[in-house]
């Protein structure tokens, strides 16, 4: 053995082995639900029920606010305003406080109409659509087309990324990476785009909160009035100091509260998005062919019941549907049953190539007692052949190779022994 020749081993052009033991004993692969490779930037629960923003960190935030604030209100005020006014308060306000956070989770958890990108088929008749004009040279599609909406002339813009032209009021959300039908914008508040399905969610929120902040305001100073009757107001204040922490929450919230409320109140009741009034889509300052809002019923009453009390539009994202076996990615499929250490990529080819190394160092100086116990330990990187409980330690195997470097291959034995005996390489 010590007169062999060696060569470079690329571990990369190692072709994977079949299991002839698999790593798990029913080697059926599973089902995947389509909300496992949706192409957009969401975070999926529940077996893909619930629905959220990648970025939807201030959601708690949110949540915690109105969950901190009622709970002292509940605490601290109710009991003196029950002895001293009437047992309605808590009433109302326990009301209210479910309306706020059912209608929050509702508008965080619902689909706001998301629209699934073309398939291939359909982005290729597209592309066959483009006009040429008898030209050779390349014509990008064309980002805009033409349709008359309540003989109003509306442009559709085209999604590179959805590869498809847009329907009305459907713009593409940057940060969810998704087109939103009747998109109004993306609330950081509340981890998630608000669109045609869940702005009556939305709006029922922001206007209970409304009423929610306003009614714990005004029962927190009747507290601190009645408490500071014949007395001093401030020292009234220092002995309940959480009312006060009530109070200051209160005062500098219901501002963009009632603001926000009454802008949206605005909006429903001339049938507008937010995204439609911020670019002034229909304002009469971007020329007569554009003025107008073609949506609109000409009837206050009647925009607020199309907009908040019509049908439930159904889902178009099929999030729960089951993929067809040749739909399923073949990296998925590979390594369905196999643990995720297991996975071909770059952290463990990178952890196989430092065992080939030491294996040839070994080889080399002629150690092949040793080198014959690290080649297993490569294809259980590679392959369920010889699985390992647990991934190979980074730290470890860059400890064993700067060993071996150095010509103490006793000593990498002796660690290889230590974490190989009760099949890891964890320290």
């Amino acid at each position: 053995m010590k007169n062999c020749e060696y060569q470079q081993i690329d571990p990369r052009g190692l072709s994977t082995p079949s299991s002839t033991q698999p790593y798990t004993e029913n080697n059926v692969q599973r089902p995947r639900r389509k909300w496992e490779v949706f192409p957009g930037k969401n975070r999926f629960y529940c077996d893909g029920r619930i629905i959220l923003a990648r970025q939807s960190g201030i959601l708690p935030l949110t949540l915690g606010l109105i969950i901190v604030t009622s709970g002292l209100f509940f605490a601290f005020d109710c009991p003196f305003l029950v002895t001293h006014l009437t047992v309605c308060i808590p009433v109302i306000g326990g009301v209210l406080f479910v309306f706020v956070v059912t209608s929050l989770l509702q508008t965080s958890f619902t689909d706001p109409g998301i629209l699934p990108r073309t398939l291939p088929d359909e982005a290729a008749d597209i592309e066959k659509q483009i006009d040429t004009s008898g030209s050779s040279t390349y014509h990008p599609p064309p980002r805009t087309k033409e349709i008359l909406i309540n003989q109003q002339v509306v442009k559709l813009k085209y999604c590179f990324t959805c590869k498809m032209f847009r329907p009305p009021r459907t713009s593409h959300c940057s940060m969810c990476d998704n087109c939103v039908e009747r998109f109004d914008h993306h609330c950081p508040w509340v981890g998630n785009c608000v669109g045609k399905r869940n702005y009556r969610f939305f709006y029922s929120f922001i206007v209970s909160l409304s009423f929610h902040t306003t009614f714990i305001f005004g029962c927190v100073v009747t507290h601190l009035t009645l408490r500071s009757q014949g007395g001093n107001v401030y020292v009234e204040a220092l002995t309940s100091p959480l009312t006060v922490v009530e109070l200051v929450i209160c005062f500098f919230s219901i501002w963009s509260i009632l603001g926000l409320s009454g802008f949206h109140t605005y909006l429903v009741a001339f049938n507008l998005t937010t995204n439609e009034d911020i670019k002034g889509s229909w304002s009469s300052k971007r020329g007569a062919e554009n003025s107008g809002n073609p949506y609109t019923y000409d009837n206050i009453f009647t925009n607020c019941c199309a907009t908040l009390c019509g049908p439930m539009p159904p889902s178009l994202i099929d999030r729960r549907g089951f993929l067809p076996p040749e739909d399923i990615p073949p990296a998925v499929a590979v390594d369905m049953g196999r643990p995720p250490f297991l996975a071909k990529n770059d952290t463990n080819m990178n952890l196989n190539c430092i065992l080939l190394v030491s294996s040839h160092l070994l080889l080399e100086r002629g150690r092949e007692e040793y080198a014959f116990e690290i080649l297993p330990l490569c294809l259980s990187c590679m392959s369920p052949l010889y699985p390992l409980r647990t991934p190979p330690s980074p730290n470890v195997l860059t400890i064993l190779c700067y060993i071996l470097c150095h010509k103490r291959e006793d000593c990498a034995h002796s660690i290889f022994i230590m974490h190989i005996r009760d099949g890891t390489l964890h320290p």
